[in-house]
């Protein structure tokens, strides 16, 4: 196997992903309606990041500096590109689920998207970087923030969750846990990858990357649109 038979693999996941996730996601509320255009939304940004790399133009040839050996691999900008604009969107809709889709206080919303961005333009100079020292501060610097936008999910954002009803709390932290332990693969995989210490090759780590894709994307997306659905039927009971 290769990484273009992966990244086609991560291509028609994401995109049958998101035909189910549209398809059985549900309009009847308005908090409903938009969790199901935010999840549907997110594996057809990432379906086309990956159509990029499939076909060469989501990647630039490069090189790493490893014990005085000099390592070539394909460098996939467009991964950065997916999770800059996919990352924001998972983290909002866990925000409007803390919420009940009603944000009263805009900070920890503001905090974690703001560090979410920040965790992923630092980590792109990371894997960029190829100069040891320069590299590794990248990385530090990406870590912090990734720590950040784990103090609000298991905080702030717990804070708000607390304040709604049960059935709320319970989808928020399952949702959150859920997110937070896949997300956790990241960095170690982006640590292990040819970008960093180059332990595992670059095959392997494109076939880890498109699996932990599918899973935190379309996976997390079809339990959430589910977990939406459950809790827009009570709103319109308790409303009616």
């Amino acid at each position: 196997m290769t990484d273009s038979f992966w990244l086609w693999i991560g291509c028609i996941g994401m995109a049958v992903g998101a035909a189910a996730i549209f398809l059985i996601g549900g309009r009847k509320t308005a908090d409903e309606e938009t969790g199901t255009i935010l999840h549907g939304t997110v594996p057809v940004i990432a379906a086309c990041a990956y159509f990029a790399m499939a076909v060469g133009q989501g990647s630039l040839p490069w090189h790493s500096v490893q014990n005085g050996q000099t390592i070539s691999f394909s460098f996939y900008f467009a991964r950065y590109i997916d999770w800059l604009f996919t990352t924001p969107i998972l983290l909002a809709s866990l925000a409007l689920t803390a919420s009940h889709g009603r944000v009263r206080r805009a900070g920890p919303l503001v905090g974690i998207l703001l560090a979410d961005v920040l965790m992923i333009v630092t980590a792109l100079f990371f894997g960029m970087s190829t100069t040891g020292w320069i590299k590794w501060t990248w990385f530090v610097i990406s870590c912090g923030a990734f720590f950040a936008v784990y103090y609000v999910l298991l905080v702030g954002l717990r804070e708000e969750a607390a304040r709604q009803r049960a059935d709320v709390q319970a989808a928020y932290t399952r949702n959150a846990t859920f997110l937070s332990v896949i997300w956790f693969i990241y960095p170690v995989v982006l640590l292990l990858e040819p970008e960093g210490l180059a332990v595992i090759g670059s095959t392997l780590s494109c076939a880890i990357i498109v699996v932990i894709d599918l899973v935190s994307k379309v996976v997390y997306g079809l339990m959430t649109t589910v977990g939406h659905r459950a809790i827009a039927e009570r709103d319109l009971r308790e409303g009616a």
